[in-house]
């Protein structure tokens, strides 16, 4: 009788500690460790802001790994409606098709799209009506607008770029432009115009470094200030877009952009050298 209450009291102990070792995971759990997946895919132009919030996300949320593809920000919006993405990035405002069907436009940050050329280049201002009239073939000599005499090779983003889409519509000129060659990502423009004399093309901001020369445009140079204060023509929205309101996404998600609005958040944003969205 004994040796069985001593095998139940065994069995019981057993139980309670199993069950304790249960509530203790369910109260990790409830306690805030987040858990699951994120991915994101989109605009080239993105990647430094992607990387380095994504690094800053999972540092602080060490359960949930984030993944992120550079495939252009139509493609990356594709993604998103097709359901293989949870957020689509795109470095431009969505369009009325796009958001017909289904996806919202979250403005993360603000970029300025500097407009480059080659170290060695006279040529440092021009107006907003000389950069329409180089890149639809109207001016093709850098002396035309006080530069020396050599010819203008103008390059450009693929078809589906949201750095061309922007810089295009801003400028008035959609479906006008006259490229000798069109590059599939940001750094190949930048690592083209820097080692291409003569050549002019268009990159985000961000990624400007001492390679190239940023143009100023009607005076105004390519930088935070000029861009807050409204002076800087060349600027877009650099979006995440889901499929439907950020309250409607799964918890992963919505963490995602409460860490994007935080000060931490900000704090990722202005280090790339963003704008951070009001």
């Amino acid at each position: 009788m004994k040796k069985i209450i001593t095998v139940l009291t065994i069995v019981c102990l057993m139980t309670l500690a199993f069950a304790g070792c249960g509530a203790s995971n369910e109260a990790d759990n409830a306690n805030g460790e987040l858990k699951g997946s994120l991915a994101l895919a989109g605009s080239t132009s993105m990647e430094k802001l992607c990387e380095a919030m994504s690094e800053s996300f999972m540092a602080a949320n060490p359960g949930v790994t984030v993944t992120a593809e550079y495939t252009g920000s139509g493609a990356g919006l594709e993604s998103l409606n097709a359901g293989s993405v949870d957020i689509g990035n795109a470095s431009r405002g969505l369009k009325d098709d796009e958001i017909a069907g289904g996806c919202v436009e979250n403005i993360v940050a603000i970029d300025g799209i500097a407009v480059i050329t080659d170290k060695n280049n006279t040529v440092t201002d021009i107006s907003s009506e000389q950069l329409v009239g180089i890149y639809t073939g109207e001016i093709t000599n850098w002396s035309q607008i006080g530069g020396e005499d050599m010819p203008i090779v103008v390059i450009g983003r693929e078809a589906g770029s949201g750095t061309r889409d922007a810089f295009e519509e801003i400028l008035g000129i959609e479906d006008a432009c006259k490229y000798a060659q069109e590059l599939d990502s940001t750094g190949a423009v930048l690592a083209k115009v820097a080692a291409t004399p003569g050549m002019v093309g268009y990159v985000s901001l961000d990624v400007v470094d001492s390679s190239v020369s940023a143009l100023m445009i009607d005076g105004a140079a390519a930088n935070e200030k000029q861009i807050l204060e409204g002076k800087y023509l060349l600027q877009r929205p650099f979006v995440m877009a889901t499929k439907g309101e950020i309250g409607e996404q799964n918890e992963v998600v919505q963490a995602w952009f409460d860490y994007i609005r935080s000060d931490e958040g900000k704090d990722v944003i202005k280090k790339v050298g963003l704008i951070v969205a009001d």
